[in-house]
């Protein structure tokens, strides 16, 4: 199971730290990534945020926020973080966490098979 925690409302500039608690399943073994889903989105079109490799040492990030966002693991605690800074009203969405069957670092979706309830995330102008 995943659980995301930490989202919230805060000005346009601020920033939020995300984590995502691990358990069920042998958390250091897989990649992790973080999604968001904007209003009026459907769950197939959450979009790709940041992903990490199994050992945190490879990452990956959207466009959108290379250079704002940071993603990072504790392995011993089973938990993966997304550092968000410079937050910008676009980046209002819910924020989910997922993990699959991949060591990898995760580009999109692709493997993605275990997902976790997402945290709001709302950044007012």
């Amino acid at each position: 199971q995943l659980q995301a925690s930490g989202g919230g409302l805060v000005q346009a500039g601020g920033s939020l730290r995300l984590s995502c608690a691990a358990s069920g399943r042998t958390f250091s073994n897989y990649a992790m990534g973080w999604f968001r889903q904007v209003p009026g989105k459907e769950r197939e079109e959450r979009g790709f945020v940041a992903g990490i490799n199994w050992s945190g040492r490879s990452t990956y990030y959207a466009d959108s926020v290379k250079g704002r966002f940071t993603i990072s693991r504790d392995n011993a605690k089973s938990a993966v973080y997304l550092q968000m800074n410079s937050l910008r009203p676009e980046d209002t969405a819910v924020y989910y966490c997922a993990t699959g069957r991949v060591t990898s670092t995760p580009t999109n979706s692709n493997g993605m098979d275990y997902w976790g309830k997402g945290t709001q995330v709302t950044v007012s102008s």
